[in-house]
């Protein structure tokens, strides 16, 4: 009979044991997913803001030799990303794309300018930084005038400084989230053990020698969580990759080990001071309640 209930109690406790790490596990992975976010909420605004855009539009009698003389001198400045040369022909053919009609046909000759599309460095993607490059390209003397969506420019610049504020905050909301749920995983746990903490302050255990072994035990539990909350990420990492691989690069692995360091820290450091507590307040009750 004494082999069954040790058993049972050992499987109990090796069921209580693995709830515990799973449950961290799942919470490490939700707060290491926004974390991946914030990471690289940055890359995401750069790559929106390099993607805007500008045209340079040229006069009509600019010789081709000139179009790329002017295409290397923008290419040096030191806020240009990339720049393309747009032929009349091409121009025809992508706005005859977007039209679903072919209208140099219609119209009997090409009405478009030959220009040359400019993407800048996101650091200079912004409203004050585009006045001053609009004025440099029109002190060129191929240049006729320049021309970019104004008003999507600083839509783009309030929503990302919004995004920003409003990822921030869910960050700490979540972390408030995640140490409550961690905490109340590891508090469940150790009220199964109360009776054991009891009896160790009843043969004159000090505070520390009862708490010591269960912080060993929350610490492994926080780094085993980690670990698979760790893997768990890569998945997405990897997933995330492959699917959007033309928009952002997420190997970065500066960025990537500096989340799974995270993860790792906050899982031990969660886990502890959760255990710290909890112990505590079963070290201070007074044996009565110990059935309450």
């Amino acid at each position: 009979m004494g082999r069954k209930e040790d058993k049972l109690t050992k499987n109990r406790l090796r069921t209580s044991y693995i709830t515990t790490i799973i449950s961290i596990s799942l919470v490490l992975f939700l707060l290491g997913n926004v974390g991946l976010l914030v990471l690289n909420a940055k890359r995401l605004s750069d790559y929106v803001k390099e993607n805007i855009g500008f045209s340079v539009i040229l006069k009509d009698n600019v010789k081709e030799v000139d179009v790329i003389r002017l295409q290397k001198d923008i290419d040096a400045t030191r806020y240009v990303k990339a720049t393309e040369f747009v032929t009349k022909e091409q121009a025809a053919k992508d706005f005859s794309a977007e039209l679903g009609e072919d209208f140099v046909d219609f119209l009997g000759y090409n009405p478009l300018p030959i220009s040359i599309d400019v993407h800048l460095l996101a650091d200079y993607a912004n409203p004050d930084s585009l006045k001053i490059i609009e004025a440099d390209f029109l002190n060129y003397p191929q240049v006729k005038n320049v021309y970019y969506h104004k008003n999507l420019l600083h839509l783009v610049n309030r929503n990302v400084k919004k995004i920003s504020f409003i990822l921030l905050a869910f960050s700490v909301l979540l972390f408030l989230i995640s140490f409550a749920l961690i905490n109340n995983t590891i508090r469940l746990a150790v009220y199964s053990k109360r009776f054991i903490i009891n009896t160790m302050k009843l043969v004159g255990a000090t505070r520390g020698f009862i708490r010591f072994p269960f912080l060993v035990s929350s610490t492994i539990q926080g780094f085993i969580g980690a670990i698979i909350a760790i893997g768990l990420l890569i998945g997405v990492i990897y997933g995330i990759q492959n699917e959007f691989e033309q928009v952002i690069t997420l190997y970065d692995y500066k960025i990537i080990g500096a989340l799974f360091f995270l993860v790792i820290v906050l899982g031990i450091l969660i886990t502890m001071v959760a255990t710290f507590f909890a112990v505590n307040k079963y070290l201070r009750i007074k044996q009565d309640q110990l059935y309450l």
